[in-house]
């Protein structure tokens, strides 16, 4: 998959710098970039820099659900640009957007709706 989507998202939805992300969860700025490849958390470029959405976090920590999420959705062929998407954009079938479902620790029926995408 690839790494780094094109912009996908509006540019209202705040981010983190991977230098950011790595400080919050106590981690190298290069398990950042593993996190991004192996489908734990996605990324987007802006002005030349690599950001990842700050609502990914709970905390110190990736919300629950999130990388589940990322990963039935590239299974089912989506790329990651699509996901970040679709993780920021109102969904009918939902009560919100899946991103913000997931914050509220409705993660198993965004699962289920990722799910139903990628058959």
């Amino acid at each position: 998959m690839n790494e780094l989507a094109p912009v996908a998202l509006s540019d209202d939805v705040a981010v983190l710098s991977v230098a950011d992300v790595a400080q919050m969860l106590s981690i190298p700025v290069s398990r950042v970039h593993q996190m991004v490849r192996d489908g734990h958390l996605l990324s987007v470029r802006r002005d030349g820099a690599v950001w990842v959405p700050s609502d990914f976090f709970d905390g110190a920590a990736p919300v629950k659900g999130l990388s589940g999420t990322i990963m039935l959705l590239r299974d089912g062929g989506y790329a990651d640009a699509d996901i970040l998407r679709w993780l920021f954009a109102d969904d009918p079938s939902l009560p919100s957007s899946p991103v913000s479902m997931l914050r509220a620790g409705r993660h198993r029926e965004v699962k289920r709706r990722a799910q139903a995408m990628a058959f």
